[in-house]
């Protein structure tokens, strides 16, 4: 069937979307592509986030991120951790932006969070 390369594509462009909407900056997903962070590392970071942002509302970002196949769980040995890294597909959707990412504007950000917190939508 050809719906795979459909789903790929979407899943693609939905991604692409939230890295546009999510508050983190490319200095951060160029750290996570080099090592696991945690949600208390990246808060404790003004660089690597686009706006003040606390230690719970990157956590929530992280869930959202890992959903949608950008970021993993970080497996050591006693199983998964706090922290994170970032997935294949993650570096494929940063390699279409070698600057920093674009900021996306009220539309998007609206979808974006209509798709976040409805995903049925």
């Amino acid at each position: 069937m050809n719906e795979s390369p459909l789903l790929d594509a979407r899943s693609l462009n939905r991604a692409r979307e939230a890295l546009c909407c999510l508050p983190f900056s490319r200095g951060f997903y160029d750290s996570v592509g080099t090592m696991p962070l945690a949600s208390r590392q990246v808060a404790e970071r003004s660089d690597w986030c686009r706006r003040p942002c606390g230690e719970d509302e990157v956590e929530d970002a992280f869930r959202w991120l890992i959903r949608l196949g950008v970021l993993r769980r970080e497996v050591d040995g006693q199983g998964l951790t706090q922290r994170v890294r970032l997935t294949p597909m993650g570096r494929q959707i940063l390699l279409d932006w070698p600057g920093e990412l674009p900021m996306a504007g009220p539309v998007r950000r609206l979808r974006h969070g209509l798709r976040r917190h409805w995903p049925r939508l």
